[in-house]
């Protein structure tokens, strides 16, 4: 049996979410609180967790903080609030996800399907090796670290699964949905000045150790790739 935990205050949103995670095969766990949501996480592991961002005790972003610290399992952000740098905030920390109020269940159930469809991809790549290294870069996905010259870079979740995905093909370009499938599970849900963000903030960190061979290009117009200098 396979669990998703839905950690919210709002007793008809969780009873929603409920019936429609026993719609597609799983057992909802539910939790009132943060501190509930982080005790009932530790006691079922769940497959997925659906985190009302607003709860008491602790909020949605620190119970995120606090799972990604131990576990990759998928986190998916709730909230009625919708501004950009609170996206950016909740998928910075490791969330994988971000819907805001109101929202169709149907819609999260397929972005929790989206999102585990992502995670086996990402476990057939750690199957098949789970290291990348070109010029002075390596990646270790069994570990989720990346160092440039030796020195570890610190990246979140995302930024280190980004990393593998354009690193392993390069020059190929990605569009923007591309990365938005690939990585976050959108499945076209997803906006695409979420990638842009995202994109700019790994640059500024992988920008503070020198790398003249290798690059993530622009191509205006169409997305990003990973370009390595001849």
């Amino acid at each position: 049996m396979q669990y998703i935990l839905i950690a919210d205050d709002n007793h008809d949103i969780t009873d929603v979410l409920s019936t429609y995670s026993k719609k597609e095969g799983y057992e909802p766990v539910v939790a009132n609180d943060g501190e509930e949501a982080l005790r009932l996480f530790e006691h079922y592991n769940p497959a997925a967790v659906l985190l009302d961002v607003m709860m008491p005790k602790e909020d949605g972003y620190e119970v995120c903080r606090k799972i990604r610290a131990k576990s990759n399992v998928p986190v998916i952000l709730i909230t009625a609030r919708g501004e950009d740098f609170e996206r950016i905030m909740g998928l910075d920390i490791g969330a994988d996800d971000y819907i805001v109020k109101p929202f169709s269940p149907s819609e999260v159930m397929a972005r929790i399907r989206a999102v585990l469809r992502r995670m086996t991809r990402t476990e057939k790549d750690i199957s098949s090796g789970n290291t990348i290294n070109v010029s002075n870069l390596v990646i270790n996905l069994d570990e989720y670290t990346l160092h440039i010259g030796g020195k570890k870079v610190s990246l979140t979740k995302k930024e280190i699964e980004t990393m593998w995905t354009l690193v392993k093909n390069p020059n190929k370009v990605f569009t923007r949905d591309n990365l938005l499938d690939s990585l976050w599970g959108f499945d076209y849900f997803g906006d695409s000045r979420t990638v842009d963000s995202h994109i700019k903030r790994l640059r500024a960190k992988l920008d503070k150790i020198e790398h003249p061979n290798w690059d993530i290009k622009t191509i205006w117009g169409v997305g990003y790739k990973f370009e390595i200098e001849e």
